[in-house]
């Protein structure tokens, strides 16, 4: 029997290493290996030609030969795909190593996103995908990450569109300036980091969901682990961009939420943990209606949104409160000799723990019957006139401690104030049941419980009607309300704080920001066309009447400065996507040997020798193959390479670059 037969019979010994159609999940062996997996070892050492081939005997213990043992694995293909013979015989190779066997690095095309994938050296079917340990090659991302050169920027404001004229900055040198920055929103992140390193306070995004049938315009299909690699890298460098008291938000659905919830417990650690908001964000119909219907399953009408600090110790929120819809009928004694001022040096009193102010402003009150009073008085008893008079209504409850200190004392007023036993002046009526321990014998003012303060489950948030077409810009699915990110913002930030959304798709954020006074950059790499957060910020600097508009007075105005980052091999990327057969892909190649930066181990001679196998692939897995062979430290211009005549890069780009990152000409 041959070494590889004797291996796979040995390796099948496993079910975790065998997929449902018998075949051998070989990168889940892959990872084990590079991991020094205790169960494989002791797999392979059960077997003499094994032991002998992959491991040498040291005095008394044998090592095993990790590489050769992945060298072997490698070469025999069990996965025997056209496209793994094709880029087998094209040379893509480093180190005489093929591509697909680099398990530092890979660099993932499926979608319109540059996704780095920490350690996944290939996509597999979702029952045999397995995320990678991240082992990153630095040499080879460094580029990949550097500041990139900015271009095509723009100055909006009421008057419309002007040629950008320079950043304006506070006493700290820091650019206050709102930004809308068109790229690849991880080397868009890494080109913010010299600018706003620790000094964004709110980070909200409403990512891609890996839903898989999702209709918004980012293809939400991410292979799990894929997803879940997108998201980290993203994050990472993103945490380096908050304050030290600063905040990120960030929203999902059932289909990831319990794993991003570990992977943000991972990067910001359990302890950073602020809440976890559920947001009723559909309401019952069409098909959650016919779900139920059908018993399949409860309608789904809530989100998630995870809640995380920077460090939780720096960290203040300011909770809103919102108004109760019902008078509460506990509320039903009131002072009748009592004004609106009695009212205030009371509270004032009672803070300070003033109790000798506190009794003066009681002496001679009276409290009678809520219902006494108003037939008394002939009042036209309406919900209006219990607000307005709610300063001196009161309710009694009981407090079996005040009761105690109370049993012991002689009142000469209706009213009167003790102290409780933690210290803290407190108001009790005097004529309690003094035979009784539950006596209602502390009070309390209607005016102090007007509102209440809002839960961590958000009920009420219209997601139907006129949302949208909020701000001017239609985005049937998947746009978020502008009364949603009015909470956040109003309960995280305060105004002229920083408020970062690196999915800005619509412009939710950066709208809800710019009403409500608060410094934003937008970060988004689709073009939505007419609908993009351009037009919606454009809209709003005309005073937009529209979603929070008049519950903030918004009037118009404000100013924002658009960027891109300026592109170079990611043209390429855009026009492989966008190709619709072969002959296009034949021409592109022919523009990328003249024009692009190519991979260092890209062997062009073979590809050409071998055009006619490349011609027998699929369109999706010619388009894999040539994003592939693209370098993608090149992606978009490196700000390294801003004065390098080979990128061409303008006297207006060089101008705004220099800018931004405060360099001297």
């Amino acid at each position: 029997m041959k070494l590889y037969q004797i291996l796979e019979k040995q390796i099948k010994k496993e079910p975790n290493y065998v997929s449902d159609n018998g075949e051998i999940k070989k990168w889940v062996v892959l990872n084990k290996a590079q991991n020094f997996d205790e169960e494989l070892i002791g797999l392979l050492l059960e077997d003499a030609d094994l032991k002998e081939k992959f491991f040498l005997k040291v005095k008394d213990a044998w090592v095993f030969k990790q590489n050769l043992f992945i060298r072997f694995l490698e070469q025999k293909n069990y996965l025997n795909d056209s496209y793994t013979q094709f880029k087998n015989k094209v040379g893509l190779t480093i180190d005489g190593k093929h591509l697909k066997q680099r398990n530092e690095v890979s660099l993932v095309w499926p979608f319109k996103d540059c996704i780095l994938e920490g350690g996944q050296s290939r996509e597999e079917d979702k029952r045999e995908e397995i995320f990678f340990n991240e082992v990153l090659a630095q040499d080879e991302i460094t580029e990949l990450l550097d500041p990139k050169v900015l271009t095509n920027a723009k100055r909006f404001d009421n008057e419309g569109e002007h040629s950008f004229d320079q950043f304006n900055r506070n006493e700290n040198g820091t650019i206050t300036d709102n930004l809308i920055i068109k790229g690849n929103n991880l080397l868009a992140l890494y080109s913010l980091k010299k600018e706003f390193a620790g000094k964004v306070k709110l980070i909200y995004i409403d990512p891609p969901y890996n839903t898989g049938n999702d209709g918004f315009k980012y293809n939400d299909s991410f292979n799990h682990s894929t997803w879940l690699t997108f998201m980290k890298n993203r994050l990472l460098i993103a945490r380096e961009l908050l304050r030290k008291d600063g905040i990120i938000a960030i929203q999902c659905d059932d289909n990831e939420q319990a794993y991003l919830k570990i992977l943000m417990d991972e990067i910001y650690g359990r302890r950073n943990n602020i809440n976890t908001i559920i947001p009723e964000m559909s309401n019952m119909s069409g098909p959650k209606i016919e779900h139920a219907i059908q018993g399949r399953k409860f309608p789904k009408v809530k989100e998630y949104i995870h809640i995380y600090a920077n460090n939780k110790e720096y960290i203040k929120l300011k909770i809103p409160k919102v108004s109760k819809e019902k008078w509460d009928a506990e509320y039903n004694m009131i002072i009748s000799n009592f004004d609106l001022n009695d009212y205030n040096n009371l509270k004032g009193a009672l803070e300070k723990r003033d109790a000798e102010f506190a009794k003066k402003i009681l002496e001679k009150r009276n409290i009678i019957s809520l219902n006494s009073f108003i037939k008394q008085n002939n009042i036209l008893q309406t919900k209006d006139w219990l607000y307005e008079n709610s300063y001196r209504i009161l309710a009694s409850k009981p407090n079996k401690a005040l009761r105690n200190i109370a049993s012991k004392n002689i009142f000469s007023s209706d009213i009167a104030v003790i102290s409780s036993p933690r210290g803290d002046l407190k108001i009790i009526k005097t004529d309690f049941n003094r035979e009784t321990p539950t006596a209602r014998i502390e009070l309390s003012f209607a005016k102090d419980n007007l509102e209440f303060f809002i839960g961590d489950i958000w009920l009420g948030i219209s997601t139907t009607g006129g949302v949208a077409q909020e701000g001017g810009v239609v985005l049937m699915n998947g746009k978020k309300p502008e009364d949603l990110l009015k909470i956040i913002l109003e309960s995280m930030t305060e105004k002229n704080d920083i408020v970062l959304d690196y999915h800005l798709g619509s412009g939710t954020t950066a709208a809800v920001a710019h009403k409500m006074q608060r410094q934003y950059i937008g970060i988004e790499q689709l073009n939505y066309g007419e609908n993009d957060s351009i037009t919606r910020l454009q809209n709003v600097i005309k005073g937009d009447k529209t979603g929070i508009s008049k519950s903030v007075n918004w009037q118009g105005g404000g100013c924002f400065i658009y960027l891109e980052l300026k592109k170079y091999n990611q043209t390429f990327i855009e026009k492989i996507e966008e190709a619709e057969n072969e002959d296009a892909l034949l021409q592109i190649w022919e523009e990328m040997k003249a024009k692009s930066f190519l991979n260092y181990n890209v062997d062009i001679r073979k590809q050409e020798q071998h055009i006619e196998h490349f011609k027998a692939l699929s369109l999706t897995e010619q388009k894999q193959h040539l994003c592939e062979l693209l370098d993608k430290n090149q992606l978009y211009v490196n700000l390294s390479s801003l004065g390098d005549r080979n990128f061409e890069c303008s006297p207006e780009e060089q101008k705004v670059t220099q800018a931004f990152y405060q360099l001297k000409n």
